[in-house]
């Protein structure tokens, strides 16, 4: 895809998650890596209300390019591009079903969320829980960049979900999928609940590598 191409699905992708109350306000952010450089959402944009010819331009390296002011965040989405070279987008959100179940203190923080469906283990997989930061506390780009060689997924505690893909659309339905897989989770809690098998996990794998 065009450079032009890219920035008009940014602004599709993020008016449709707005639209649907995956985030809400200012919050939220969207990249997508071509070559050496990255375009990012603006710092204070609402991904309701995209302007794609005031996206940001960042280097790799974190030098900006052109476009608007890029999001404050977006040092999160270069430590994670860091760890995952094969990668070429990546949503983060401060989705509600999530943000919860990042707040939950008896979760496992090697892993937040149970196999509860087939997409959820195909889509997202392995759900590490960073410690709580800051907004913009540059600690935390070590921590995603540790966790995101294993994970493409990564959840931050108190503030929500970060995930990349292959491409846009790769990160967007993976990001969707951990929405719907946190809501169900947090409806069944108390609940006597059968969960994907380590067998029929394994097997997922197999089909679909």
């Amino acid at each position: 895809m065009s450079e032009r191409d890219l920035r008009n699905q940014m602004c599709e992708y993020g008016a449709s998650l707005f639209e649907r109350g995956l985030t809400a306000g200012s919050s939220g952010n969207i990249s997508v890596r071509i070559g050496n450089e990255i375009l990012i959402t603006p710092t204070n944009s609402s991904l309701g209300r995209l302007d794609s010819g005031r996206i940001s331009k960042v280097r790799l390296d974190g030098e900006w390019i052109s476009g608007d002011k890029p999001s404050k965040e977006a040092f999160l989405h270069l430590a994670m591009y860091g760890a995952r070279a094969s990668d070429t987008a990546i949503v983060h959100l401060h989705s509600t079903w999530s943000v919860a179940v990042s707040c939950l203190a008896d979760i496992d923080p090697a892993n937040c969320l149970p196999p509860i469906t087939a997409y959820f283990v195909m889509r997202v997989g392995r759900l590490p829980r960073v410690p709580y930061f800051p907004p913009g506390d540059r600690q935390l780009a070590k921590e995603i960049e540790h966790r995101a060689i294993e994970s493409k997924a990564i959840l931050l505690a108190n503030h929500g979900p970060i995930v990349s893909g292959k491409s846009l659309d790769d990160a967007v339905n993976a990001i969707e999928e951990l929405e719907e897989t946190a809501k169900l989770f947090l409806i069944l809690r108390g609940m006597p609940t059968q969960y994907l098998t380590p067998d029929q996990c394994t097997e997922l794998g197999k089909r679909f590598p």
